[in-house]
């Protein structure tokens, strides 16, 4: 047996009675994922940290960032169309570069999905306790934040894991007609925050453009900036 064998894309694409995954999300609830893929919780909570590497050079970040995703984005949806069946990364590499490369693709699409679901959580958590404070509301700090941050154990991240992964159970449809729900109040939410903020914006903010330079470089406080 080769550990390399490939698999057909008419092999692929066939699927056994029964086997087959049921389509059930429609054109809006797709659109309505890449959306909310796009647009997460980084876009809330990374944009200050980068400043803080960058400057507002972190623009350029972006926008390499976006190019990137774009030829990412055009890969995959060329892939899908030419093999409509489950399995993303996975099935693709499988037809392309052969069985061994698709299992270490598949197993690093699962790492990866469990790191992005913690940091996203905990990204939730921090706003979802301010939120709380501002409220009258005070939760411990042991029960707030992770051993990393001082805490003991980040009880709201766990608790909105639960709730997705409850909401997963539900159904794919359910799931994805709630995210395109939350998707539209994100959008509003940020349309928001331009009006508002877009009459105070100052050109002079974006002087100096790269303070820290453009190589990176270790700062006297030990941080890693440029």
């Amino acid at each position: 047996m080769s550990w390399h064998r490939r698999k057909s894309i008419d092999t692929i694409t066939q699927h056994e009675e029964g086997r087959r995954l049921v389509p059930t999300l429609t054109l809006p609830h797709l659109i309505a994922l890449g959306i909310g893929a796009i647009v997460g919780t980084g876009i809330y909570t990374l944009i200050g940290v980068g400043a803080d590497k960058a400057g507002p050079a972190v623009l350029l970040s972006f926008v390499v960032a976006g190019v990137v995703c774009a030829c990412a984005a055009l890969a995959y949806a060329e892939m899908a169309t030419m093999m409509p069946a489950a399995g993303s990364a996975y099935t693709y590499s499988y037809a392309a570069l052969g069985e061994t490369l698709a299992w270490i693709v598949g197993w690093s699409l699962i790492l990866e999905y469990s790191l992005v679901v913690s940091t996203v959580a905990v990204g939730w958590s921090g706003y979802f306790v301010g939120f709380l404070h501002w409220a009258g509301i005070t939760i411990p700090p042991a029960l707030a934040a992770g051993p990393h941050a001082g805490g003991v154990i980040n009880l709201p991240a766990i608790l909105i894991t639960f709730a997705v992964a409850g909401l997963l159970i539900a159904g794919t449809r359910e799931s994805a007609t709630l995210n395109a729900v939350l998707v539209v109040v994100k959008l509003i939410a940020l349309a928001i925050f331009i009006t508002l903020a877009l009459p105070a914006f100052d050109t002079g903010n974006l002087q100096p453009f790269m303070p820290y330079g453009f190589p990176k470089a270790v700062g006297a406080d030990g941080v890693e900036r440029g």
